[in-house]
């Protein structure tokens, strides 16, 4: 995946002055910016970027700018990375299952923040790594509910083996903090009051006050027609909700989104491939590429088409089984996606709020795959 140096004014632009062939993933600097300002100036309390969501480096480089100081990072690579990008900023190591090796780079990176669900994997910690100034948050998980899919199926300790775990973390002498996530593209704000709830609770069973609580990513970004999602809506609950539960002894608060904060800042071009008898749409790029999560968490439905002049097709929507371009029976979208019904080969579909893991996951399966990314000022138009 390249970066061109030209910037575009908008998709439409790049459709009608260069015609692509191959997938193209379009940034928006100024909407990353943006974002991440509406979450410094919204939340209460420490915002971090998820890396793993997408971890190109001017996407790092461009929350740098807005004022993003810290970084959830999983994996001795994305610690590498933004030690080299961003060395003044903190690093939460929150991949709770971690290879011996994996810590003891850690430590020498300096890092002093980390989580952990496990009996087992708190023993490692409490080994290798030295307590005095580092943090250990216990992460838990409940019934998920309002959310894309569910994260706790991996990771989180159930509410009582997190307060034992709390305990432990105290008396070796780590910072005690609890941290959950409350899956992925969560629209409906009691997710949080539930978890902020289950927090203090824990805290009460252990004995021990949480330092900090991390509230997770799963923070929603722009995937469906109609109004964006109402993030302020949810800073106002967490914080509403985080001093009822735990009044004066109300820990400092984060959150690690990614999507929440990438996912509007990218748009992906796609081109029509053919359309098979009137019924099946084959595009460019499918679920070995840049759509690859769609299948898991439902599509994008807001998206624009145009035709190869860069004029958008405004026909009336008709529900469209899609497939991409390799020879897998597996690259197909999941149920219908709405296009218009002039829909023609050499057409281009974009799908907006592109920005998390796509570019990330995207594979060169059956020798499809080729993206390029470019710079625009807008997705609009």
């Amino acid at each position: 995946m390249g970066l061109s140096k030209t910037i575009w004014a908008a998709p439409s632009e790049i459709i009608r002055t260069q015609a692509p062939e191959h997938p193209v993933m379009v940034f928006a600097p100024t909407v990353l910016q943006a974002t991440a300002r509406r979450f410094i100036a919204g939340f209460p309390g420490m915002v971090t970027y998820a890396v793993k969501s997408n971890p190109d480096e001017m996407v790092i480089e461009n929350l740098v700018a807005a004022g993003v100081q810290g970084f959830d990072v999983a994996s001795p690579a994305e610690i590498d990375m933004i030690r080299r990008l961003a060395p003044g900023a903190a690093l939460h190591y929150n991949n709770p299952v971690r290879a011996r090796g994996e810590i003891a780079h850690a430590v020498a990176a300096g890092v002093k923040s980390w989580s952990v669900d496990s009996v087992s994997e708190l023993d490692k910690l409490i080994e290798m790594v030295p307590p005095l100034g580092c943090e250990i948050s216990v992460r838990f998980k409940l019934p998920v509910a309002g959310a894309a899919y569910n994260f706790g199926a991996k990771f989180g300790a159930t509410a009582e083996l997190a307060a034992v775990l709390l305990r432990r973390v105290a008396a070796a002498g780590f910072v005690p903090s609890l941290t959950f996530h409350p899956g992925t593209q969560c629209t409906d704000p009691m997710t949080w009051d539930a978890y902020l709830r289950a927090a203090a609770e824990i805290c009460e069973t252990a004995g021990v006050p949480a330092f900090r609580l991390n509230v997770g990513g799963g923070f929603p970004s722009h995937r469906q027609p109609g109004e964006a999602p109402a993030l302020e809506a949810i800073f106002t609950l967490i914080d509403r909700v985080a001093t009822e539960a735990f009044g004066s002894a109300r820990p400092k608060l984060v959150c690690e989104p990614g999507r929440g904060l990438v996912g509007d800042a990218f748009a992906l071009i796609t081109q029509v491939k053919a359309v098979r008898d009137g019924v099946h749409v084959f595009l460019n790029d499918g679920v070995y590429g840049g759509l690859t999560e769609l299948p898991i968490v439902g599509n994008i439905e807001r998206i624009e088409v145009h035709t190869p002049e860069g004029k958008p097709r405004s026909g009336e929507l008709v529900g469209r089984v899609v497939f991409g371009p390799t020879c897998d029976s597996v690259d197909r979208l999941p149920g219908d996606l709405p296009l218009p019904a002039d829909l023609a080969e050499g057409d281009y579909v974009i799908f907006m709020g592109m920005g998390a893991y796509s570019s990330a996951t995207n594979t060169r399966f059956n020798g499809f795959g080729q993206m390029t990314t470019v710079t625009a000022l807008s997705l609009n138009g």
